[in-house]
């Protein structure tokens, strides 16, 4: 049997980041690290031993004392059992195995330790992908891969679960920019390292004509009276724990000692069948 073609082309993908290197544009990875100092400081907890997985790690140099800078490869350069905290920021969305590096942080991590991602959600760009899908099917009569397909919520919360980690949490905000027309919010993409790198993208250059009309499209549905068009950036956050004897833990259905209509002070209604 033949082995399917991977979704992300790794190649393309890290040829996009060293071209965006040169004037990067990374405000997203710049209000992800903001993000995560804000959550850190209501953790009641010194983290000696952090680690931190990024595309960018200019980002994070002297971010946290003593943090390890890993990239995010396929497989993490990260020792089993060696961190009391993994953030894995902005770099998920482009994991051909998501849930191989939930589960490759998960094993670094220390028991009790903890696992902070942060992620692109799927609502990310839903303007500019409705537009280039409705101008390439005008234009070419087709459609093609364009935008990198990224996880609902609840789909990546659960995730975390599958990692082995305990009490999971996700939660989202959406971030919103503003560009004077499409065509720049595709040259920021560009600055960002965020440009197609599906495996099943076109070999070939957009036609002029498909950005044109795509542009065109999108300041028509989604542009405001200034003329500017906005785009949305769902960032995503997953939180857990690795697994330890010390952490609280449900109790066993059925071992209530006390009805809750009696903790309530309330008539309990059955049912009907």
């Amino acid at each position: 049997m033949s082995t399917p073609a991977p979704l992300i082309d790794r190649t393309a993908l890290l040829r996009h980041r060293a071209r965006a290197a040169g004037d990067p544009a990374l405000f997203l990875h710049e209000a992800a690290r903001d993000e995560v100092q804000d959550r850190l400081m209501v953790v009641n907890r010194a983290f000696t031993t952090p680690a931190v997985v990024t595309p960018f790690p200019q980002l994070w140099q002297g971010f946290l004392p003593d943090a390890r800078i890993v990239p995010d490869d396929e497989v993490l350069d990260l020792r089993d059992g060696s961190h009391d905290l993994v953030i894995h920021a902005i770099a998920l969305h482009w994991a051909n195995d998501p849930v191989g590096q939930l589960v490759q942080c998960r094993r670094a991590l220390r028991p009790d330790g903890l696992f902070l991602a942060l992620c692109f959600g799927g609502q990310t760009l839903h303007e500019l992908r409705a537009a280039l899908g409705q101008a390439e099917i005008e234009v070419t009569g087709g459609l093609s891969p364009r935008v990198l397909p990224m996880g609902e919520i609840r789909d990546l919360g659960a995730l975390l679960q599958r990692a082995g980690l305990a009490l999971p949490v996700a939660d989202s905000f959406t971030l919103t920019a503003s560009y004077p027309s499409a065509l720049h919010l595709m040259r920021d993409l560009r600055a960002m390292g965020e440009t197609n790198a599906l495996t099943g993208r076109l070999r070939r250059p957009t036609r002029r004509a498909v950005l044109l009309r795509a542009a065109a499209i999108y300041a028509a549905e989604f542009g405001d009276a200034q003329g500017r068009v906005p785009a949305s950036y769902e960032i995503v956050t997953l939180t857990g724990w690795a697994p330890d004897d010390s952490q609280p833990k449900p109790l066993r259905p059925g071992s209530a000692a006390q009805r809750l209509a009696d903790a309530l002070k309330t008539q309990e209604t059955p049912l009907k069948d």
